[in-house]
């Protein structure tokens, strides 16, 4: 299965991601089928920059976008839709 996700990158407290498009069981530091874009949140100026189209081709061809990637694809246009929570607190075992 194709995603579309974030692969980190920047120096420690700065840092900087890559959005490619890769296999889902591929390693995201070894090679990718596409680099769609970039996003780099301490940007005070111009904090990212997609290739739209090219992101709404691999999405037509099945691909899938990370939760985190989902919301970035939200806030810039690119899709709509409702926002998917990122994080997912873990479940306590009950005491018995």
């Amino acid at each position: 299965m194709l995603m579309i996700r974030f692969a980190r990158r920047g120096k420690k407290n700065s840092p900087f991601f890559r959005v490619l498009v890769s296999e889902k069981t591929k390693d995201l530091y070894g090679t990718a089928l596409e680099e769609v874009g970039w996003y780099s949140p301490a940007a005070p100026g111009k904090p990212s920059e997609l290739k739209e189209d090219r992101i709404r081709y691999w999405l037509s061809h099945g691909a899938q976008a990370s939760p985190a990637v989902h919301n970035l694809l939200l806030a810039k246009k690119v899709i709509e839709g409702k926002k998917v929570s990122v994080y997912s607190p873990k479940k306590r075992a009950k005491k018995e």
